[in-house]
């Protein structure tokens, strides 16, 4: 049969004999076994030679007029089937390589080992599956041979592409190579969908029905050998059932292969330029949304957030989706990090978009230096720019997790968006702290006023004065607006700074007046007391009580200072030492020298005054001044955002006290105790620490609260 390549015949006693080899191995020593072995073996390579050669002519054109030589080959492919899996292996390997020998050659030529040729590559070898489809039935289906050929071309296209863009002269145009990747990424899903391991394909439903019917033509007679040495040689039926798996195995054309990335990967290091193009398309964006940025929400808006940020986000999204629809690998995790440089640059925008204090030496010599003068419209502008940082600082979040979803694992953990959202963190911070800055200012004349009442030479104790109702003016204007807009978050926090920083500028203003009678002390203690009362207010005038009864101890304990100090004042000049130190038992021997002054005692009257007082108190060395923000938050080892860090300034007119220049640094310090506020990436933690330590007896965060 060998000989006469009766490859059918052949196939089937070739199998019978297999199993009679079996059989027999334990014999293989007897001399007539030995032979037979030999013999057999010869006749193998005999088969293997006529396959060999016959199939040679495959290829050529021939065989698609030639039905016997097809049939002939599908014959022999009984035969393979019979011999070793090596040989099946090799025949294929050798199948693949003769048909894309002129694959490589046309597309290795000048003209088409272009980029934007590789569209055509895949023209070519689809082209190739259709036309040969007839012709390679001869192959058994379990032999995968297109599955193999693709394999092998994917491998090879690859190679030939990565030498393409590798002898580039220069960056590859954009356009060019996104289109490449393009249809790159198409036929691997088209190669992905046709040999699916984990779908019933035709060519699976096939195998299915050729193993259900293994009764019928040339299987027949295998069975029937098969069956037959079984019977008699007791084949054990975990053997059988070990065959059966086998070839179950290779029915699955997909198993241990994917063809995603297997071509397209090799377009990652050359993703520069665009990631290039896309971080210049956004920040071209970008700068367009700000320059047409109105800086108020439109008309019945809920959101009270800045359209531009929305905008901004949406731009985002799309440049995701575009990329993520071209890859999930490096270059995803490069364009996070232009969304990152994006958000900082925006977040940057809103930074610089805030109203700035006097500069310069005209403003500090003017004592304007840092004063933020703000208009109704400027603190409707600041509302909307913390509004849309906290908007930005959430959403941000939620980009970077999407991101961590959709990238490739080995990317996931990198993908971190902190450093952003410390940027808008920094920007609702700087907003609150510009807001407290701008009602100060409206202050300043104000205070001014209370400095020029005549409270020396007031006959009767009245009602509120006009500097009292001016304050009250000034917060009636602007509260109700900012309790609108903030979120109960941050405005208690404006709250919170505008009372630790109107409260000792009330107490300190009491020093600049020139002197205070007794019906002027008591006209200022009705006016602190007014003041006290209008501050209290402010929670209900912004319509926002959720924090109401920690913002009322804590505004008490400030104008308590105030109230103490007039009380002083009040006291007769025998008992104005005594009553100071049980009042005010952190207080200077300045301040009880100005209080002296403030009573118009001289200062030959003083003298003794202030020897008994120092005599009674040697330990009053340093004035009552409560530590910044700052040290108690690196303390709590909270992280301070990298931009810069807004101060509560305290005016060089607030600042000074009359006839105490040496305390000056003093003053400033104690004025600005709790003005100092920190950008954090733990705002809120922040705010709930703060708020916690208000009612505290001890503690390290207590003496930012000292009454």
């Amino acid at each position: 049969m060998a000989s006469k390549r009766q490859y059918k015949e052949a196939a089937a006693q070739l199998e019978a004999v297999n199993q009679l080899c079996s059989h027999f191995e334990a014999y293989r020593d007897v001399p007539k076994i030995t032979e037979l072995r030999e013999k057999f073996k010869s006749i193998k390579k005999i088969l293997k030679s006529h396959v060999f050669s016959d199939f040679s002519s495959l290829g050529t054109g021939k065989e698609t007029d030639d039905a016997i030589l097809l049939q002939q080959l599908s014959d022999a492919c009984l035969v393979v089937d019979a011999l070793e899996p090596s040989v099946r292996e090799e025949l294929v390997k050798n199948f693949c390589s003769k048909e894309l020998i002129s694959y490589k050659q046309i597309f290795e030529g000048a003209e088409l080992a272009k980029l934007d040729k590789t569209e055509r590559r895949y023209a070519w070898i689809k082209r190739r599956l259709r036309s040969n489809e007839d012709t390679w039935k001869i192959f058994p289906p379990s032999w995968h041979v297109d599955y193999l050929l693709c394999i092998q071309f994917c491998k090879i296209t690859r190679t030939q592409l990565i030498d393409i863009l590798n002898n580039l002269k220069e960056k590859p145009d954009v356009a060019t190579l996104l289109l490449a990747l393009q249809r790159t990424l198409e036929f691997e899903e088209e190669l992905a969908e046709k040999f699916s391991g984990g779908t019933t394909t035709s060519r699976n439903k096939n195998l299915a029905s050729d193993d259900e019917n293994e009764d019928t033509g040339h299987n027949k007679i295998v069975s029937d050998i098969r069956k037959k040495y079984e019977r008699k040689l007791a084949v054990p039926n975990d053997e059988i059932a070990h065959d059966k798996d086998k070839q179950k195995d290779l029915s699955v054309p997909g198993a241990g292969f994917n063809f995603h990335g297997i071509i397209s990967s090799c377009f990652e290091p050359y993703m520069t330029v665009y990631i290039e193009l896309e971080e210049k398309s956004l920040v071209d964006q970008i700068e367009k949304l700000i320059q047409e940025e109105k800086w108020e929400t439109e008309e019945g808006s809920q959101t009270n957030i800045l359209s531009s940020s929305m905008q901004v986000f949406l731009v985002i999204r799309r440049s995701l989706n575009r990329c993520s629809a071209l890859t999930k690998n490096e270059t995803l995790f490069n364009l996070f990090q232009v969304f990152q440089r994006v958000l900082k640059a925006y977040a940057s925008k809103l930074y610089t978009r805030l109203p700035k204090g006097g500069t310069g030496i005209v403003a500090a010599a003017t004592g304007t230096d840092g004063q933020i003068r703000t208009s109704d419209r400027d603190e409707k502008m600041i509302c909307y720019i913390v509004n849309t940082a906290e908007y930005c600082h959430q959403t941000s979040g939620e980009l970077a997790e999407n991101v961590a979803k959709m990238i490739n694992p080995q990317f996931a953990d990198k993908v971190d968006i902190s450093e952003v959202q410390d940027e808008f963190s920094a920007v609702i911070t700087k907003a609150l702290m510009t807001l407290v800055h701008g009602l100060e200012t409206k202050f300043d004349a104000e205070m001014v006023a209370m400095t020029r009442v005549p409270w020396a030479t007031l006959e009767s104790v009245g009602d509120q004065s006009e500097y009292v109702n001016g304050i009250s003016s000034i917060l009636s204007s602007s509260i109700p607006v900012l309790g609108n807009l903030l979120s109960p978050t941050y405005f208690q926090y404006f709250l919170d700074k505008l009372a630790a920083s109107l409260g000792p500028r009330f107490y300190l203003n009491i020093y600049k007046c020139k002197h205070i009678s007794e019906t002027g002390a008591q006209q200022m203690l009705l006016d602190t007391q007014a003041v006290k009362t209008i501050l209290l207010d402010i929670p209900a005038l912004g319509k926002q009580s959720t924090a109401a009864a920690s913002y009322s101890k804590f505004v008490s304990r400030e104008m308590s200072k105030a109230e103490a100090l007039l009380k002083v004042i009040l006291s007769s000049v025998d008992s104005v030492a005594n009553t100071y130190r049980a009042l005010l038992p952190e207080g200077t021997h300045l301040e009880f020298q100005r209080i002296l002054d403030l009573k118009g005692l001289k200062k030959a009257d003083q003298q003794a005054i202030l020897e008994d007082f120092n005599k009674h108190s040697p330990g009053i060395k340093h004035p009552t001044v409560a530590p910044t923000v700052a040290a108690p938050v690196a303390a709590a080892s909270v992280h301070i955002a990298p931009v810069a860090t807004p101060t509560v300034t305290i005016t060089p007119s607030m600042a000074t006290l009359t006839g105490a220049p040496a305390n000056r640094e003093d003053v400033l310090t104690r004025a600005a105790a709790l003005g100092r506020g920190a950008a954090t990436t733990g705002f809120k933690r922040f705010l709930a620490l703060t708020e916690a330590a208000k009612d505290r007896k001890d503690g390290p965060f207590r003496k930012l609260f000292n009454a």
